[in-house]
């Protein structure tokens, strides 16, 4: 080191000399950023302590358990490749290549064993900042061919750096990563861990690439939060809305259309009703409903940019005539075609059919159409990730001094949507500008600015997301916390000045004079497919009355009051209700049972006193037995509670 060079200090070096490293401090925050103690810091930054029991500490912890998975891993089955290790939401992965094939559910416990054995020992981490060369070197020594690559992927203007931390009976004392952490001081911080769950997962993603074996698991600071954590993963099994929509007949999927859904006559009784919903909306809210092609030609969206930026995701069918060209080489006579990924430009095509003027904005354009978008087979995940699908799709075209009201009405609308769905915690994300990305960087200031005054206007707490809006323009998201503690992402509104100036779109202002409207792409539920699945998972299958595919059933004690019951079903559906029956052979306990599974909000029971006493006895799902009553009063219950929620006051 020269005279001139200055000492280097780690987090951990500054927070020694002020007296404030203790026990229970695992990592740091400076300037918002999570740095771990190994790490050199500015020696003036401002230094925020992150202890044990922080929220800040999971992902620092869990990250760093994983590092201690694959140290057992390769310890125990020796040969193993390692690839990436991230912290996740709810735990943290490492994707492994095992000649041997996938681990066991014995494997899984002996590597969590190795893992305890690891974390009691309290071994260190450190960090080392290496040359390029050095970091070739040592995996290349070691065989980890996975790591060469990722190496290679390392920008060369980035430090290389290394973490290390020790391994009970491994001959060379440590195991090591190339990684940019951050990381605990030592493996005690880890607590409780716990493996979970082994998947397949291909490199990097691509379906083309080796297949791995991806091994799951969590860790928190306490056994008692790693108990409450395992409490609600049982729970998740049995919410998942793919083992609930095969036990309640709403969708199903097969091989012949894969990634696209079929929903079944129960499933879509609900799809149209989450519409119908959105749609009585947008009729109070002055949206004008439209119907776009489901094919276009190709130049529509090269114009759009999204050939460009979004190519990879996008199905391009091609005609009998063009495929006959293209075997008589015939190039110029190829014609492609595109299924349509999104409506946005459509919507252009429609704003810019005739000359529009001022007093016409905001013009609030809704489309129900179907998209198509091509996602990998290993991303695809039930309803939750789909290649067909349908979203509450609107564009909103206005006048620049019209965009922070538009916003804040939006943000007003999706808030009280989301309360009516019984998502309570919302949280906001203001996503900025990517690095791929259309327009100016003008027009990307004034966007993002718009974007953050509208959410500080109507006081809204919101997160900034660098580099995470669409290529087009930044974009607000909405977050919700389900019943299980898991957040999703579910509406966005997007702020774009590139689609209207791509696509040459004006109106006439008051001067007379030509001016640019303003594009602002919302959705409140987002796509309804992938809203469906969180929705299904967060009421545990048990639909509000006014949602369910039916509202109650009827059930016979035995066939005698078969007659009578379907006289009251026939009421009943006269009155707009949705009721099933089952009069059949089966004992009046089976069908209860099968009543319940179903899910129903109402069971109405019918033996020969209520066939005499023109009445049936009610039990209610929510609230439970509710005795008997009159077919009037059951009626008036039923019809109380089928009106949707009521957004707008």
């Amino acid at each position: 080191m020269s005279a001139a060079e200055p000492v280097r200090r780690t987090a951990g070096d500054l927070l020694r000399e002020r007296g404030e490293l203790t026990d229970d401090v695992v990592a740091v925050k400076v300037r918002g950023r999570l740095v771990d103690l190994h790490t050199p810091v500015p020696a003036d930054a401002p230094i925020e302590v992150v202890r044990r029991g922080d929220p800040d500490a999971l992902p620092v912890i869990r990250h760093s358990a994983a590092h201690v998975m694959a140290d057992a891993v390769q310890r125990l089955f020796p040969g193993t490749q390692v690839t990436i290790g991230p912290a996740i939401d709810q735990g943290f992965y490492y994707d492994f290549d095992r000649p041997e094939g996938p681990f066991t559910d014995k494997d899984l416990a002996a590597i969590e064993n190795e893992m305890r054995r690891i974390i009691k020992a309290k071994k260190p981490f450190y960090r080392e900042e290496v040359s390029r060369d050095a970091a070739h070197r040592l995996f290349e020594g070691m065989g980890e061919r996975y790591k060469l690559e990722l190496l290679a992927a390392i920008p060369p203007d980035e430090t290389i750096s290394l973490y290390r931390h020790g391994s009970p009976g491994r001959p060379e004392g440590t195991w090591v990563d190339l990684c940019e952490g951050p990381h605990v001081p030592h493996t005690g911080h880890l607590g409780a861990v716990k493996l979970t769950t082994v998947a397949g997962a291909y490199w990097r993603g691509d379906e083309r690439n080796p297949m791995l074996q991806r091994i799951y698991g969590t860790a928190f600071p306490t056994e008692e939060e790693l108990k409450q954590h395992l409490e609600l993963l049982e729970e998740a099994k049995n919410r998942d809305h793919r083992k609930l929509g095969k036990e309640l007949e709403l969708f199903m999927f097969h091989e012949f259309a894969p990634g696209m859904p079929f929903f079944l006559p129960r499933g879509a009784s609900v799809y149209h009703r989450l519409i119908d919903f959105v749609r009585q909306l947008y009729v109070e809210l002055g949206y004008e409903e439209v119907i776009t092609p489901q094919i276009f030609d190709k130049r529509l969206f090269e114009v759009s940019g999204h050939l460009e930026n979004f190519l990879e995701n996008m199905y391009l069918p091609i005609t009998a005539e063009s495929l006959e060209a293209a075997r008589k080489g015939d190039v110029g006579g190829v014609h492609f075609l595109t299924q349509k990924p999104m409506n946005c430009p459509s919507h252009c095509l429609i704003f810019a059919q005739r000359r529009r003027s001022y007093r016409e904005l905001p013009w609030r354009v809704a489309d129900f159409g179907r998209l198509h978008r091509y996602e990998r087979a290993g991303v695809i995940h039930g309803l939750a990730r789909v290649r067909s699908f349908c979203q509450d799709d609107a564009h909103i075209f206005c006048t620049p001094d019209q965009i922070e009201s538009e916003i804040a009405a939006f943000n007003r609308l999706l808030f009280a949507v989301y309360r009516a769905f019984g998502f309570e915690n919302v949280e906001v994300k203001l996503a900025l500008r990517p690095e791929k990305r259309l327009g100016t960087d003008e027009l990307w200031d004034r966007a993002e600015g718009a974007l953050e005054a509208a959410l500080v206007s109507v006081g809204v707490p919101f997160e900034k997301l660098p580099g995470e809006g669409a290529f087009y323009g930044p974009k607000l998201e909405f977050h919700v916390t389900d019943a299980l503690k898991r957040s999703w992402q579910l509406g966005t509104i997007q702020l774009d000045y590139a689609l209207p100036e791509r696509f040459d779109l004006e109106y006439v202002g008051p001067d007379g004079a030509a001016h640019r409207p303003v594009m602002l792409h919302r959705a409140i539920l987002g796509s309804l497919e992938r809203f469906y699945a969180i929705y299904l998972e967060h009421v545990a299958g048990k639909f509000p009355t006014w949602l369910a595919p039916e509202q109650a059933v009827l059930v016979t004690v035995s066939e005698r009051q078969a007659e009578y019951a379907e006289q009251t079903q026939r009421e009943l559906t006269a009155r707009g209700l949705r009721v099933a029956l089952d009069a059949g052979p089966d004992k009046l306990g089976a069908k209860i049972r099968t009543a319940r599974l179903m899910r129903h909000p109402y069971i109405a029971v019918i033996g020969d006193d209520e066939v005499a006493q023109k009445s049936v006895s009610v039990r209610s799902r929510d609230a439970g037995e509710l005795g008997k009553m009159s077919v009037e009063a059951f009626a008036e219950r039923l019809l109380g509670e089928a009106r949707p929620p009521e957004v707008i006051r």
